[in-house]
């Protein structure tokens, strides 16, 4: 009854929040798993950096592509091809070692890890896509807030259930079981998904009513190489793209090496870390949905400039200071606390930077948000393999100290970012600021 009284673009949120979570479970197994693979595989902690690299640069080089990719076959066929191929990497991972050994399998685990970040490179620009169809403009917030949820979600599963599984079965079984849902989630989101609601058959008149003159809405199906060019050089694309890269440093230095910390600098057991892990990635969720209802709510009341600006101005300072807590404290629950609320804070930015993409991009919002995320996972290119340096030198400080000063100078740039400019050209993003009441 619940089911059948949801509008059908609720239906298709639902799926791709299902999307995103599995994609972050998939992508944060083998931190996890690290732990045990390194003495299994015979691999070095830098090793294991360079394989999460090639994740980091397979996933931020398709960013882009992704998008455009999205907009020239549409939602429903990219995103299928997208998690079968995810799918198939992350079965690689496992099945390697017993095949392969010494130097082979470590090229085969960071190609593995590249194909990863590739297939998951254009998940997030093409959801953007069909936020922008699907939605009327007053939820974009909302709807970018609640699926930031699901990717922590996905990320506060993980620890637990990995380190659980890899004590009882091993890492590789942990890694093959962990994924099977994702084959199912994929299916559904093929059988199901549409590219616009005019095209589903479930969309009712009244709920197409309900997106006004945004039910015309289209994703653009090539994205011509002069409008292209003229995205790349707007001011709106390079602040926030700078900006979404400095934060994400801070990002991936929490996402990726926590668990590791909570071992190494902290001296937890591995199954204590694996729970401990957990806490950022809780804030996290927490912080993306708050993020989305405030960014929603301050729009229409301080217009379009201010009410995205509102929060990364106040909560990217804050992550600064809970970093330079955590690294300082000397009892290892408070430096927890400060992660976990440094990570929440992190996220509480989400929904501004996604939907400001969104409303400077309109229909070219899958490449607008694919360039976003190029720079935010540049963040983890350039981030990654420095954390990996110099915490192998047992300096998770300075780690700490950078992810702090790039925080706050993210928030900083926000100041310049204008997102009643529309990038396209196309009708103003101001129809945000009259929508009050979301439906």
């Amino acid at each position: 009854m619940i089911l059948n009284g949801l509008r059908v673009r609720w239906r298709i949120f639902g799926l791709l929040f299902a999307l995103g979570l599995l994609a972050y479970a998939q992508r944060t197994n083998v931190t996890i798993a690290a732990d045990r693979m390194m003495p299994d595989l015979h691999l070095t902690q830098l090793q294991i950096g360079w394989i999460e690299q090639a994740f980091v640069i397979g996933y931020a080089l398709f960013q882009l592509p992704g998008g455009l990719i999205g907009q020239r076959l549409g939602a429903r066929r990219a995103l299928t091809l997208f998690g079968l191929a995810a799918f198939v990497a992350v079965m690689m991972i496992p099945v390697a070692p017993e095949l392969l050994g010494g130097t082979a399998l470590f090229m085969v685990l960071v190609a593995a890890q590249l194909l990863l970040g590739a297939a998951q490179g254009g998940v997030f620009p093409v959801s953007s896509g069909v936020f922008e169809t699907w939605f009327p403009v007053r939820q974009w917030s909302l709807v970018q807030g609640a699926q930031s949820m699901g990717l922590n979600l996905g990320s506060a599963i993980t620890p637990p259930l990995i380190a659980a599984l890899m004590l009882s079965a091993g890492w590789q079984r942990a890694l093959v079981w962990s994924s099977i849902p994702a084959i199912l989630i994929i299916a559904l989101w093929a059988w199901y998904a549409r590219d616009t609601p005019r095209e589903h058959r479930a969309v009712s008149t009244a709920e197409l009513s309900e997106l006004g003159e945004h039910v015309h809405a289209t994703v653009a199906a090539r994205v011509p190489v002069r409008r292209l060019l003229r995205m790349l050089r707007h001011r709106n694309t390079a602040l926030l793209t700078v900006s979404y890269l400095l934060m994400n440093y801070s990002f991936y230095l929490i996402a990726n090496w926590c668990f590791l910390y909570l071992i190494q600098q902290r001296h937890f057991p591995v199954l204590e870390s694996g729970w401990l892990s957990v806490a950022p990635p809780i804030a996290g969720s927490l912080g993306a949905g708050i993020g989305g209802v405030v960014t929603g709510w301050l729009c229409p009341r301080l217009g379009l400039a201010w009410g995205f600006r509102a929060v990364p101005l106040l909560s990217l300072p804050l992550v600064g200071v809970l970093l330079l807590i955590a690294m300082q404290t000397a009892d290892p629950y408070i430096a927890v606390a400060a992660l976990a609320g440094s990570f929440g804070c992190i996220e509480l930015n989400e929904a501004a930077y996604w939907a400001a993409s969104m409303a400077v991009g309109r229909s070219d919002a899958m490449a607008i948000g694919g360039v976003l995320n190029t720079g935010g996972n540049l963040g983890g290119i350039i981030g990654i393999p420095v954390v990996a340096w110099l915490s192998g030198r047992h300096a998770w400080g300075a780690a700490f100290a950078i992810g702090s000063l790039s925080a706050v100078v993210a928030a900083l740039l926000w100041l310049r970012i204008d997102v009643d400019e529309v990038v396209t050209g196309e009708a103003a993003a101001g129809a945000l600021a009259s929508a009050r009441h979301p439906a």
